[in-house]
């Protein structure tokens, strides 16, 4: 059963619902001067004639926007959510009603309904995969290992994604191509630091009605994402203190002027603690027993195991909804630890969460546009396993965004191309 099917049959106006999702894309689409210039691109060449594409993605309107390009080049796609709280309703049913495009997402459904829908999608037979957290990669590995043959590769778009699919790979277990989209400097310098520091705090900030100001904010993880948090919390005048367990992050935090402490030291000293690693039981039963009355504790990772909500459970005496999107958790001596978004990914999870900027999406999309096509015209040059993306590619996206935006850049002369290619020229 399709989104629209699901969702319309509980609204009184189904077509008032599309129309809202239809115009949030039509505004994205506004501002997304690369997925624009494919969208000419691939409506006119058609490069995806013949293929099935299937999604697993957060299903918003920029996500939107990728998935009605690479319907105009001729494919097929039927997409689904990859966070249970992240699908915008509208937006779904606005993408169902799209030539090509069946969508299968649907906010807030529960795990049987979640993998449900990622089935709905594998129906479809899909030829090229694109995913956000690899859960339809692996579905069709354990579930439906007939399809991959005919599946001449995927693009993953996000850290936990990646890492996952490299673990895969490691043990000889992935058996197509998949693109690295977020290894890539246009999805890490972009997305990842300005689209992860900007969104989570933003989403933060609407969902309680606090300010930054004078905070002590607590970023564990200090990768891509973490970076971004870190910057965005300290140019809004917040106390940052990052907590890492990789030596040179922690040193570069260090060196950057933030404090680096163990968690365990963190936990007396925060107001606020965002977690970006990607791992689970970063947040567990002995910090939650040191942290101050009135915390907020928010999730800017993909899966909703880094805060060891269980732990916090079991501690409280008392839970209940404090706001829309925050749950309170009291403790037996009175103090109160809130809980953004049920641990999910806050910025598109918590009931005002839009997502990273729309600019900043358009560069990521752009990316994930780019593989589909590189995947389609010389798929068979790639063995199965994790990829880099071609470098010509991510520069090739640069290039338009530079464009669109009239910023001109230099170029090396022969001479100098020349040069620096040679190993025999000296001082």
């Amino acid at each position: 059963m399709s989104s629209y099917e699901r969702v319309t049959a509980h609204v009184d106006d189904p077509e008032a619902l599309r129309e809202e999702g239809r115009r949030k894309m039509d505004w994205a689409l506004q501002h997304m001067p690369i997925c624009r210039s494919l969208r000419e691109e691939f409506a006119a060449e058609k490069p995806f004639e013949g293929e099935t594409i299937g999604m697993a993605m957060h299903v918003e309107a920029k996500t939107a926007i990728l998935v009605e390009t690479l319907a105009l080049g001729g494919a097929e796609v039927a997409v689904t959510g990859c966070n249970p709280l992240s699908t915008h309703d509208d937006v779904s049913v606005a993408l169902d009603a799209v030539d090509n495009v069946t969508s299968y997402a649907v906010r807030g459904v529960d795990d049987d309904g979640y993998y449900a829908a990622i089935e709905s999608v594998i129906d479809h037979e899909p030829t090229i995969t694109v995913d956000d957290g690899a859960d339809m990669v692996f579905r069709i590995h354990q579930e439906h290992p007939e399809l991959i043959d005919s599946i001449v590769g995927g693009a993953e778009e996000t850290t936990t994604g990646v890492h996952r699919l490299r673990a895969m790979d490691d043990d000889g277990e992935l058996k197509y191509p998949m693109f690295a989209v977020n290894d890539t400097p246009m999805k890490r310098l972009f997305d990842n630091v300005h689209g992860t520091g900007e969104s989570a705090l933003s989403a933060i900030a609407m969902t309680t009605n606090l300010s930054w100001a004078g905070k002590t904010v607590v970023v564990a993880g200090y990768g891509y994402c973490g970076k971004g948090v870190a910057s965005k919390a300290a140019g809004q005048d917040a106390n940052v203190v990052v907590c890492e367990v990789e030596p040179r992050k922690a040193l570069e935090a260090h060196m950057e002027g933030y404090d680096v402490l163990p968690m365990a030291e963190a936990a007396e000293e925060g107001d606020v603690f965002i977690t970006t690693t990607g791992n689970k039981d970063v947040i567990t039963r002995e910090h939650f027993e040191a942290m101050q009355d009135g915390v907020l504790l928010a999730n800017a990772g993909h899966f909703d195991v880094e805060i060891n909500l269980d732990d916090l459970d079991d501690l409280a005496v008392d839970r209940y909804e404090a706001r829309d999107g925050v749950e309170s958790f009291e403790m037996a001596d009175g103090r109160r630890l809130n809980v953004l978004a049920e641990g999910r990914l806050v910025n598109l999870a918590a009931p005002v969460g839009l997502g990273h900027p729309v600019e900043v999406m358009d560069q990521s999309f752009g990316i994930q546009a780019v593989c589909v096509r590189e995947l389609v015209e010389n798929g068979d040059a790639y063995d199965a396993g994790v990829h880099e993306v071609p470098d010509e590619l991510d520069k090739e996206v640069a290039e338009v965004k530079l464009a669109a935006e009239d910023v001109e850049f230099d170029s090396l002369s022969d001479e100098q191309r020349e040069y620096m290619d040679s190993w025999q020229h000296g001082t």
